[in-house]
């Protein structure tokens, strides 16, 4: 299988509705020409987990500037003054959610897991609605898999099958979320042939990559 499209192609597949996982922090090690491709496209009513909403002109803050988001989980929206307009204002459901405990509903999704045990949250407004179990006379939230139809990842580099490298902090959140979409489009700075990257190297094995663009350069 060949798993190079145009980012033409790779648009295409993010629909209206779906739920849409974007990697990095903050913006960095965000797929950028991804997110201005789907701003350009006008995809609407999705559902974004994501670990911030970016800046209003920098990362997935563009898409949220947009109104391309019905709902939003994400672990803090502070650097994006738009995100919290709208949830103040009703017009986007934000779903707030500890930064750990984002990162293990993504990993057991990815991983076949029913759930992580956590105690972070207990007493506060995150225990609402939320089953608690408990271990060895200590009590717990389960949280539950978070899954997305789409994630967008970014890598600085990636072989011809969909290994995957990268560059210091930019592997954040894009390794997690590799594995726990039914479709991963990984934007890459530079795609080279198999073989030629240093396995010790590879953060994200092949088998969780089902379609790579070449990029360029990425912020």
């Amino acid at each position: 299988m060949n798993k190079r499209i145009s980012i033409e192609e790779a648009l295409n597949l993010v629909k209206d509705g779906d739920t849409l996982m974007v990697g990095g922090f903050l913006a960095v090690g965000t797929p950028e020409a991804l997110i201005d491709g789907l701003v350009e496209k006008g995809v609407k009513d999705l559902t974004l987990i994501c670990n911030d909403t970016g800046f209003p002109e920098k990362g997935v803050g563009k898409m949220v500037v947009a109104k391309q988001f019905k709902k939003i989980i994400a672990s803090h929206v502070g650097t994006n003054r738009e995100t919290g307009r709208q949830m103040n204002e009703g017009e986007t459901e934000v779903v707030l959610v500890p930064q750990g405990t984002l990162a293990e509903q993504i990993r057991a999704a990815g991983f076949g897991l029913g759930g992580v045990l956590t105690p972070t949250g207990m007493g506060t407004e995150v225990e609402k609605g939320k089953e608690i179990i408990e271990v060895q006379g200590k009590k717990y939230l389960l949280e539950e898999p978070l899954s997305a139809d789409v994630a967008i990842i970014y890598a600085t580099m990636a072989d011809e099958k969909g290994n995957l490298v990268f560059h210091g902090s930019t592997r954040n959140f894009n390794t997690l979320m590799a594995a726990a979409a039914k479709t991963t489009i990984v934007l890459a700075d530079k795609v080279v042939p198999v073989g030629a990257l240093n396995p010790n190297s590879v953060i994200v094995p092949a088998v969780f990559i089902d379609y790579i663009v070449e990029g360029g350069a990425n912020g």
